[in-house]
């Protein structure tokens, strides 16, 4: 059987390009495409070269990291060739793109944007470097109800949803999130793997930690980090493998 990975980055805006030799060390196909270049605003998921991985592959898997695990579960909700979804560090929920004073969805699907979150623009960052998980918590309690519009709906992926967290992720409250996404699976196949002292960037045995992206806290330890990694890497290749 052959098996393939659609891989995608957060908003660093830069594949993982060492996880994708990892994954193909492994023998998968992995496709890790940079999927914006500067906006998270309106991006087609049908610009996901998902056509181009099926056409080659019996199993599919989607794999991301943060706003690229926003996008996975999202594919995984509309593309019934995708067989499952490992979400690292992921939202419940669509989120937008902020320019001056305008937001906009970061999402787009047949050609119509996807209901999102709006972020309160007069909540501030508190710490140097900035925790942004507080302006999350914020704006899901203050926009109540478009919360609820943009809820990502993962009970409609088919397959099974692997889900990494860590509880001291300073991006944004990535445990509620998959708190959330596993409460709405409900008796559908899915795993939550969590490590209390993780921050948000995951690391899998044999990589290294990585570096880049808006300036921000993001949490954890390199120890911590890799604990986390460490812990959820047999189900990732359970899940891969199928």
């Amino acid at each position: 059987m052959r098996r393939g990975v659609l891989l995608l980055h957060g908003s660093s805006g830069t594949p993982d390009l060492e996880r994708a030799r990892i994954l193909e060390a492994e023998g998968y196909d992995v496709l890790a495409p940079q999927w914006f270049d500067g906006r998270i605003s309106h991006i087609p998921l049908e610009s996901f070269p998902l056509d181009e991985l099926a056409a080659r592959n019996d199993r599919l898997v989607v794999m991301g990291l943060s706003r690229g695990a926003e996008a996975a579960l999202l594919l995984g909700t509309l593309d019934d060739r995708i067989d499952a979804v490992i979400a690292l560090s992921p939202s419940a929920y669509v989120w937008g793109w902020i320019e001056g004073e305008q937001q906009t969805s970061a999402w787009t699907w047949q050609g119509e944007p996807m209901p999102f979150v709006p972020m309160d623009l007069d909540w501030k960052p508190e710490g140097d470097p900035p925790s942004f998980t507080g302006w999350y918590r914020h704006s899901l309690q203050r926009y109540g109800a478009q919360a609820e519009a943009a809820r990502i709906p993962v009970e409609r992926i088919r397959g099974e949803v692997l889900i990494t967290a860590g509880g001291d992720d300073q991006v944004w409250p990535a445990v509620e999130f998959a708190d959330r996404i596993a409460l709405a699976r409900e008796d559908l196949p899915t795993r939550t793997v969590i490590a209390a002292s993780a921050g948000h960037r995951v690391i899998f045995p044999g990589e290294t930690p990585r570096t880049g992206g808006q300036r921000m806290a993001r949490g954890g330890t390199e120890e911590a980090d890799r604990e986390l990694g460490a812990l959820a890497w047999g189900d990732v290749r359970r899940v891969l493998t199928g």
